[in-house]
């Protein structure tokens, strides 16, 4: 009948509401912790919190930005980022990256950037994870640029920008910790260009 098919039909589904996104960052931490970022799915993720895979996107916009959310706790959302950062020359890439951690982290306080490096060092899944949204991140921003050698320049900018961050932010060596983003965009900007675009050899 009708009215069975459709209490089959929305068994174990939730309402689109607050529930329905704090089922799916619970579920989220499941899944990453056993799959890794790239092993995870959206399906996967959505079939652990009893929701349609539709409503990753309608609260998360992807699963990068369920991750952000989720693991990483991150102060942006990385589909939005991504767009962000396309906006403008190729060659000013690396002052936009610079730029933008830099805001937004200084934003978002300095102690989300030390829990995010507390949570990396002390589990190595939640490492591992972090590892893979980088390599999925930049291997985007790379591969747009039409840049060989993708896996060690993704490698080297997440090097440029985790060391950066780590000195600002949780060593707070000066004057680095108190100066200004500006000062710093043009001092780092052009090294990580230079792994986006340059030569690395």
């Amino acid at each position: 009948m009708a009215g069975e098919d459709t209490t089959v039909r929305r068994r174990g589904r939730r309402p689109g509401g607050q529930d329905t996104r704090t089922a799916l960052i619970e579920a989220a931490r499941a899944v990453f912790g056993e799959s890794g970022f790239d092993g995870a799915t959206v399906r996967a993720i959505a079939t652990r919190a009893g929701v349609d895979a539709a409503m990753v996107n309608h609260w998360f916009g992807s699963k990068e930005g369920l991750f952000a959310q989720a693991i990483l706790k991150l102060p942006f959302d990385p589909h939005e980022l991504l767009a962000e950062l396309r906006n403008g020359p190729d060659e000013e890439f690396g002052r936009r990256i610079v730029r933008t951690f830099l805001t937004r982290w200084d934003g978002a306080g300095g102690e989300v950037f030390q829990a995010l490096v507390r949570s990396v060092a002390g589990h190595e899944q939640a490492a591992a994870v972090l590892r893979g949204f980088f390599q999925n991140f930049f291997t985007k921003v790379i591969g747009g640029l039409g840049s060989d050698r993708v896996e060690l320049r993704t490698t080297l900018c997440a090097s440029q920008l985790v060391g950066m961050g780590l000195v600002r932010y949780v060593a707070k060596f000066e004057p680095m910790a108190s100066s200004e983003i500006e000062p710093l965009v043009t001092a780092i900007a052009p090294t990580v260009q230079r792994y986006l675009t340059g030569d690395i050899d």
